[in-house]
């Protein structure tokens, strides 16, 4: 028996959702990787159905991080939330290419007596989300130092929040400065509102493909490096053909003499 929640309706992906903006994006192929649809086709994603892959959300204070999670998960909006203290956790269920898929959503504080432990959980993340206010400058620039300490090898996505309340003058100078950012460091740029639910949906969808596809591409790496040992462990390699011992030389007869005894023969002194 599964002790995994069912999967919602709404939260099946059988396409690859697209990118925000294609400037500044992961990638920008229209499906998904080929092997990773085929290996969903043939049931080859091994332990990636029960496993749960690790989201993390930072940022400054009231960037709007918390409101970012609950509008998904929730569908609600409350301007009077509490500040989050530490870390909350939500998690949310997906089917994709027909595979469950688990995200763990970590909603970080945004403090600055919060940022040394928050850093802390970056350990086992498969993607960061970085959240900034599209209408503050200043949590736009934190993000460029707040990524200095982040892992190399995870997804990371930069996302634009409060894009309800930015003029579209306004909101146009903040984007082009924000794909730049994006761009340095190698995330994923998007805008959204919480308030109004713009982006929200579209947005977590492809945080979940992009972390599912190479989570799959990740297995089947795995899969065909244990292929490879099992054929070396049972094939194992011819061991080294030891070069025989030099012959002894060779001794005339004449050279031997005689002892007492009959059955021992001297080397003379040459």
């Amino acid at each position: 028996m599964s002790v995994l929640a069912p999967v919602r309706r709404d939260r099946i992906i059988a396409e690859l959702p697209q990118c925000f903006h294609k400037e500044a994006a992961l990638h920008s192929r229209s499906s998904f990787h080929p092997q990773v649809t085929g290996a969903c086709q043939e049931q080859r994603t091994g332990t990636v159905g029960f496993k749960i892959s690790k989201i993390i959300v930072v940022g400054d204070l009231s960037v709007g991080k918390t409101c970012l999670i609950n509008r998904f998960c929730k569908d609600t909006f409350d301007k009077n939330y509490k500040a989050t203290i530490g870390v909350d956790f939500e998690m949310e269920r997906f089917e994709v290419l027909g595979v469950p898929f688990s995200l763990q959503l970590w909603d970080t504080a945004g403090q600055e007596r919060f940022k040394c432990i928050a850093s802390t959980y970056y350990r086992g993340a498969q993607a960061i989300v970085i959240v900034f206010d599209v209408n503050d400058v200043a949590s736009l620039a934190h993000t460029r130092y707040g990524n200095e300490n982040d892992p190399s090898n995870v997804i990371l996505f930069l996302v634009g929040s409060k894009k309800d309340l930015s003029p579209p003058a306004q909101y146009s100078l903040m984007e082009r400065d924000a794909i730049k950012v994006a761009k340095e460091m190698q995330a994923e740029y998007w805008a959204v509102s919480s308030l109004t639910g713009e982006n929200v949906r579209e947005f977590f969808f492809r945080v979940a493909s992009l972390t599912f596809e190479s989570s799959v591409l990740a297995e089947l790496e795995k899969s065909s490096a244990r292929k490879i040992g099992d054929i070396v462990r049972e094939y194992p390699p011819p061991s080294p053909k030891r070069k025989p011992p030099p012959a002894p030389p060779f001794w005339p007869l004449s050279l031997f003499r005689a002892r007492r005894s009959p059955d021992l023969l001297v080397l003379p002194h040459l």
